[in-house]
C-alpha cells in the first residue's frame, strides 16, 4: 500500500441507523437515499449501512426467491441513478447476490456511479434467532480464509449497469480496497466482528485503516455493552477506525433491532447514534486523522512483527485498487479530529424493558394499519408492564411529532388517529386516549385492589378504560355444560375435583380472549371510527417457561410486548416508569403479590388462607403458590436450562452449589417439579403469541427455542440419576462434593 503522503490526512465518516422493513424495497430505497444525503450534507466522504439494507435483514425465506435478488439490483441501479454515490461518496451498501448458483449475504461498495467491490459475507450466523446459512452461503473463495487465489474473482453485472453506467463486470471476493489517496477501506459483516478469528484482524494486519461493519443485530437485554465492548477492544488492540451501522425498528418480525451505530477509532468512541428511537433515518458523523491511526500501530511492536509475518503471505497482500481521481481524504485547514465521547450512553435493564418494546409496538401499528390496540388490563405487573410500555410509546410518539410536525412520525400519528394536518397530540395522555383501549374483565372472584389499580392506571397513561363483568358469560356457558350433562362442576374449595377446580378457572380466563377479540373488533365503531385494533399479551418469559398460563387465554394475541421478558426486570420497570412518568399507581403494581384471581375470595378465606393482604381488599390466591416455585427460581431454571445448556441432571448438580443454603434432596425435587411442569405445559409454547424477543432463555417454540412439545413428563432415566447423586451426597459427609467427583470419574 502506498499511504497517503502528500495527500490530506483527515477523512470524514458516517454511519447509520436504518428503520428498514422486509420487502419494502421502495420505502427502503428512500431510507438509502436520505442517509446519503445527510452523510454528503455532513461532509462525508464514506457512508456505511446496515446489513441487506436494501432488502431489509428479515425477508427469511423470501431470500430463496429470485424475485428477492431481482428487485435489490433494481434498486441498487436506482440509488446509484439517483445520486447517492456521486460527490465523491463512498458508499458501502448490503444486499443479497446471487453468484454462480449461490446466495450470499453481500457489501456493494461503489462510488461516483461505479461499483468497485461486491464483498461476500465469510461467516453466517446461526444461533439464537439467526438462521442465515438456512438462505445464504459463506464465501470460500478468493481473499478468504482458505481461499487459494490472490486475485478476486469477477461478477456480470445485470444489463442495466451495462447501459446507464457502462460497467460490464466487478470484482467479487473479500479483498479490501485502496483509493487513489492511499487510503484503505475493509468489510467486516456482523457475525464476522464475533468469530474468534474475526476478519477485522486479518485487515489491521493488512494495513487497512477504515473497517466498516454492516450489521442486523437484535436487541436484546443487556446485550449493548458486549457489543460496544467488542468494537473498542478491536481497535484498542489493532488500531484503526471502525464503524457499525445496524438497522433498528421492527423489520417484520419478533425482532427489534436497536441501532447504536458507531465510529470507534484506537479504541476510544467518537460518534454513537440513539439506541431506542422514532426515527427513519439517523446519521452519525466523526473526522479521523489517519496520521494518528499509523502511529498508534506503530508503537506497538508485536503489530509490526504480526504485519511483517502476514505480508509473506501473498493472498494478504492483494488489494484492489481504484481509479486515481477517487479520493476520501482532504487538505482541509478548517476541519478538526472529532473528540472522543468520555462516556457512551448505555441504558438500564429498565429503561430497554420498557423503550424497546414501546418502539416495536410504534412500528408494528403502523405498518400494519390498525387503529390501535385493546389490551385486557387486569391491575397486575404483567397487564400494566404492557399498559406502561404503551403509554411509553404514546409518551415517544407526541414528542417527536410536536418537534417535527411535518415530519413521518407526525405524519403517522395523523394517519392512525384519523386526524387532519397540522393537528400533533397536545400530550400523551391525547395520544394514548385515540390509540389505547384497555378494560378491566372482573368477575365475582376478583378483588378490589385491583379493579382499582387498572382503573387509577388507564387514568393515569389516558387509556380508553371500561370495567366491566363477564359473570353472565361464565354462567351461560355452564348452563350449556349442565344441560347436556346433567352435572355442574364446583371449585375445589366446595367439593370439587381438581379437575373442575381448574375448569372453572379456565373457562373464565377464555372467555376474556373472546371477549378482548370481540371489543378489539367493535370498539372503533362505538366511538365513531374505523379500522380494527390489534389484541395485546401480557404473559410474562417465566410463566411461558413453566406454563402457567390458560391456553387460548388472555397470553393469547395479537402481539405480546413482555413475551420474553422476566417477571423480575417488569417489576423493576415498573418502579422506574413510576418515576420516570409520574404514574405513582405503578409502585403499588410492582409491590402487589402476583395473583390470577380465579378462584373464589370468600372461601379462600374460610379455609384458613386469610392474610393481612385477603383483609386489605387484595386476592389470597397467589401465584408462586399455585405454581410451587417462586419467579426468582423460575428466572435461574430459565438461564441454566437454555443459556447454560442444562439437562435435569446437570441442573441438579449446578444448583447444589448455587443454592448452597438447600440440602441436595430439597434441589433435587425443586428441579424434578421444573421439568415435569416445563415439559407438561411444552405444548402451550407451539401456539404462543409472538412476542417482542428481550432474554436469552425465551421458550418461544415458533423460532427461537426449538425443542419437542410431546415428552415423557416422568423424565425416568434424568429422574432416576438425580436420587441416585442426593442419596450419594446424603451417605457422605462432604455431601455434594463427593458426588461430584464420583460423576467426574
Amino acid at each position: 500500500m502506498t499511504g497517503t503522503f502528500g495527500s490530506g490526512t483527515l477523512v470524514t465518516l458516517a454511519t447509520c441507523n436504518l428503520n428498514q422493513w422486509a420487502l419494502d424495497f421502495d420505502g427502503n430505497l428512500d431510507r438509502i437515499l436520505e442517509s446519503c444525503r445527510q452523510a454528503k450534507v455532513s461532509g462525508a466522504s464514506y457512508r456505511l449501512g446496515p446489513e441487506l439494507e436494501i432488502s431489509g435483514y428479515g425477508c427469511e425465506d423470501h431470500f430463496l426467491e429470485t424475485d428477492t435478488f431481482a428487485h435489490c439490483w433494481e434498486s441498487l441501479a436506482k440509488l446509484m441513478e439517483s445520486g447517492a454515490t456521486d460527490d465523491g461518496l463512498l458508499c458501502d451498501f448490503g444486499m443479497p447476490v446471487l453468484f454462480r448458483g449461490a446466495r450470499y449475504n453481500c457489501r456493494i461498495l461503489a462510488i461516483n456511479r461505479k461499483i468497485l467491490l461486491i464483498r461476500p459475507k465469510t461467516s453466517l450466523a446461526d444461533n439464537g434467532n439467526y438462521r442465515e446459512s438456512r438462505y445464504f452461503t459463506a464465501y470460500r473463495g478468493s481473499g478468504s480464509n482458505g481461499g487459494n487465489s490472490s486475485e478476486p474473482e469477477e461478477i456480470i453485472l445485470p444489463a442495466v449497469f451495462q447501459e446507464k453506467f457502462q460497467q460490464h463486470k466487478a470484482p467479487f471476493g473479500t479483498f479490501p480496497i485502496q483509493m487513489g489517496d492511499g487510503v484503505s477501506v475493509g468489510c467486516e459483516s456482523c457475525e464476522e466482528l464475533w468469530t474468534p478469528q474475526a476478519t477485522h484482524i486479518d485487515l489491521a494486519l493488512r494495513g487497512v485503516e477504515i473497517v466498516g461493519n454492516g450489521s442486523g443485530s437484535h436487541h436484546e437485554l443487556r446485550k449493548l455493552n458486549q457489543r460496544l465492548e467488542l468494537i473498542r477492544s478491536a481497535t484498542r488492540k489493532c488500531g484503526g477506525v471502525y464503524l457499525y451501522a445496524n438497522q433498528r425498528g421492527c423489520d417484520g418480525g419478533r425482532l427489534y433491532f436497536d441501532g447504536g451505530a458507531l465510529i470507534v477509532c484506537n479504541g476510544q468512541v467518537l460518534a454513537q447514534a440513539p439506541q431506542f428511537s422514532l426515527s427513519d433515518v439517523d446519521v452519525v458523523t466523526a473526522t479521523v486523522d489517519l496520521d494518528d491511526i499509523r502511529s498508534y500501530r506503530a508503537s506497538i511492536p508485536s503489530f509490526g512483527i504480526q504485519s511483517a509475518a502476514a505480508a509473506q503471505d501473498i493472498r494478504k497482500t492483494r488489494i484492489i485498487d481504484t481509479d486515481p481521481g477517487c479520493k476520501i481524504s482532504k487538505l482541509d485547514t478548517k476541519l478538526t479530529p472529532t473528540s472522543p465521547i468520555s462516556s457512551p450512553n448505555v441504558h438500564s435493564p429498565e429503561e430497554e424493558c420498557c423503550l424497546g418494546p414501546a418502539c416495536w409496538l410504534w412500528d408494528y401499528l403502523r405498518r400494519s394499519g390498525a387503529a390501535g390496540f385493546f389490551l385486557p388490563l387486569s391491575g397486575g405487573a404483567d397487564s400494566s408492564s404492557v399498559a406502561t410500555i404503551v403509554g411509553a410509546m404514546c409518551c415517544m410518539v407526541t414528542e417527536a411529532a410536536q418537534s417535527n410536525p411535518d415530519g413521518t412520525v407526525a405524519d403517522d400519528c395523523r394517519r392512525i388517529c384519523h386526524k387532519e394536518k397540522p393537528w400533533v397530540p397536545t400530550s400523551p395522555k391525547e395520544m394514548a386516549n385515540c390509540v389505547l383501549h384497555t378494560t378491566f374483565m372482573g368477575t365475582e372472584n376478583s378483588s378490589e385492589s385491583t379493579t382499582s389499580r387498572a382503573k387509577r392506571l388507564g387514568e393515569a397513561i389516558g387509556s380508553y378504560h371500561l370495567s366491566i363483568k363477564i359473570d353472565v358469560m361464565v354462567s351461560s356457558v355452564l348452563q350449556v355444560f349442565a344441560a347436556t350433562f346433567g352435572k355442574t362442576p364446583q371449585y375445589s374449595v366446595r367439593g370439587g375435583t381438581q379437575s373442575e377446580d381448574l375448569a372453572l378457572q379456565n373457562i373464565q380466563a377464555r372467555l376474556r380472549m373472546v371477549t378482548a377479540y370481540l371489543f378489539a373488533q367493535l370498539l372503533p365503531w362505538v366511538r365513531g371510527r374505523q379500522g380494527f385494533l390489534l389484541v395485546l399479551g401480557s404473559a410474562n418469559v417465566d410463566e411461558g417457561l413453566r406454563g402457567y398460563m390458560t391456553k387460548y387465554d388472555c397470553s393469547s394475541a395479537d402481539l405480546n410486548p413482555i413475551g420474553a421478558i422476566s417477571k423480575g426486570d417488569l417489576k423493576k420497570m415498573l418502579v422506574w416508569a413510576a418515576q420516570r412518568y409520574q404514574w405513582e399507581v405503578l409502585a403499588e403494581i410492582a409491590g402487589a403479590p402476583p395473583t390470577a384471581e380465579l378462584r373464589p375470595i370468600a372461601e379462600v378465606i374460610a379455609c384458613g388462607g386469610v392474610t393481612a393482604n385477603s383483609a386489605a381488599g387484595e386476592h389470597s390466591q397467589l401465584d408462586e403458590e399455585d405454581m410451587g416455585m417462586t419467579y426468582a427460581e423460575l428466572g435461574m431454571y430459565g438461564t441454566l436450562r437454555k443459556l447454560a445448556r442444562c439437562g435435569p441432571v446437570s441442573m441438579f448438580r449446578k444448583l447444589c452449589s448455587i443454592w448452597n443454603t438447600l440440602s441436595p434432596r430439597e434441589v433435587g425435587e425443586k428441579v424434578k417439579r421444573f421439568f415435569y411442569y416445563y415439559s407438561v405445559n411444552r405444548h402451550k409454547m407451539c401456539t404462543i403469541t409472538p412476542s417482542y424477543h428481550a432474554e436469552g432463555y425465551s421458550p418461544d417454540d415458533n423460532r427461537f427455542d426449538l425443542r419437542q412439545f410431546l415428552y415423557n413428563v416422568k423424565w425416568p432415566r434424568q429422574f432416576t440419576v438425580i436420587d441416585q447423586l442426593v442419596e450419594h451426597a446424603e451417605a457422605s459427609p462432604r455431601g455434594s462434593t463427593k458426588e461430584t467427583e464420583m460423576e467426574k470419574q
